[in-house]
């Protein structure tokens, strides 16, 4: 799971990102809002956790772009402000859930975990005679557990992700690979590891563009 998280406040923004990694989960927090257009063409992400009073903008008008762009992925409002009228604001602007200051990090953790699970994707899926448990990280082909490495199941839950879409090369390596130095030589080679589980023709290759998990 990768989280961003937009937050001015330089404690709490390092203390929650320190937390979330301590768990498991790969987090960009970003302390000047000015830079969640950068962070976001860098990389796709699962949840977005905002403040709404920030240094150079609101936070509401912050959720209102994100929405009026199409943006998709579930928002946290994390905020102060703790009264109806505020909540319904930012309810009725597209956000998925909030969380009123101060909060305990377990609390946060498990709305994050939640908001995830909800917006994305089932436990289980079947492509042909493979089963990918994506809860626990395991694939099962004709009922055998495949084992894979960690830079494959990245990319192949990248794919599911965004199944019957085509993903270009650069997206993949923004997120699988975050700012290692690789080049489209090692996305082949792994899309080869892949195709070597899932069933024939599951993977399509748009040549120059990208791939596509059918």
């Amino acid at each position: 799971m990768r989280v961003l998280i937009i937050e001015d406040d330089l404690l709490l923004g390092e203390s929650l990102k320190d937390y979330l990694e301590n768990n498991g989960i790969e987090c960009l927090w970003i302390s000047n809002e000015r830079k969640l257009e950068e962070a976001l063409s860098l990389s796709e992400f699962d949840v977005i956790v905002l403040d709404l009073i920030l240094r150079y903008s609101k936070g509401e008008d912050i959720l209102r772009n994100l929405r009026n762009k199409n943006v998709k992925t579930p928002i946290l409002i994390m905020t102060a402000k703790n009264s109806i009228k505020d909540k319904e604001t930012c309810f009725n602007l597209g956000a998925d859930d909030y969380i009123i200051k101060p909060f305990d990090p377990k609390e946060f953790l498990l709305r994050i975990k939640a908001l995830s699970k909800r917006a994305h994707l089932p436990e289980k899926i079947k492509i042909g005679d493979v089963e990918i448990d994506l809860e626990n990280q395991i694939v099962l082909k004709d009922g055998k557990e495949v084992k894979l490495t960690k830079t494959a199941w990245t990319l192949l839950y990248y794919l599911i992700k965004n199944r019957g879409k085509v993903v270009s090369n650069e997206n993949i390596l923004n997120y699988v690979w975050h700012d290692k130095a690789v080049g489209d030589e090692v996305i082949r080679a792994y899309i080869k590891e892949l195709r070597k589980i899932l069933p024939d023709g599951s993977i399509e290759t748009f040549k120059g563009r990208g791939y596509k998990l059918n």
